[in-house]
């Protein structure tokens, strides 16, 4: 008898009463009461409209990756090119692209879908979706950026050189880190 692969299994219940707590210009804060069992629970949960990153690289097989301000975690993280699913009905490759052009001012040919991943499934519904750009190129003109995009700074940096980043605690952006460890262990398959 062999196992099963592992695998997450969609489980759903009977949500009882949703009241939405906080109503926030990103996101939201709900709070759900949940039949589960023989009685019920209360969670409370950041309602997010998922997102996207983009694991670009270009012909040398270097990695694109942007530093910016973000203000939770205090920091000028490095991190990959990546936005809000805040279009309503914006495909996610569509929206990907948006994003690299707008973050990065590069577009690309080929995309994958590389991982799909939840944040924080205690706390939030937030998935996010990465995509694989290879093909790049620097698109026509340059993006007016403001806020926090304002002043991105852009690097290509080799694979390797994020990967011992992520293993010595100095990078420390969730996508960045997904990414980055499933295209390194994909290579060596």
């Amino acid at each position: 008898m062999t196992d099963a692969l592992i695998s997450d299994e969609p489980a759903s219940f009977d949500v009882t009463d949703s009241t939405l707590v906080y109503d926030g210009a990103v996101w939201d804060v709900r709070r759900d009461t949940v039949a589960y069992g023989d009685g019920s629970m209360v969670r409370e949960y950041i309602d997010h409209t998922g997102a996207v990153a983009v694991y670009a690289e270009d012909d040398e097989g270097r990695v694109l990756v942007i530093q910016q301000y973000r203000h939770p975690v205090h920091l000028r993280d490095w991190e990959l090119p990546a936005g809000l699913l805040d279009i309503s009905g914006e495909d996610e490759l569509v929206a990907a692209q948006r994003e690299l052009a707008e973050e990065a001012d590069v577009e690309a040919d080929d995309w994958e879908p590389l991982v799909r991943y939840n944040t924080s499934a205690g706390g939030s519904n937030e998935f996010i979706q990465i995509y694989r750009a290879r093909g790049v190129r620097a698109t026509a003109s340059a993006f007016d950026r403001s806020d926090e995009e304002a002043d991105i700074v852009k690097r290509w940096v080799p694979r390797s050189e994020i990967v011992a980043g992520i293993l010595e605690g100095r990078l420390r952006n969730s996508a960045l880190i997904v990414a980055a460890l499933a295209v390194d262990a994909a290579s060596r398959r």
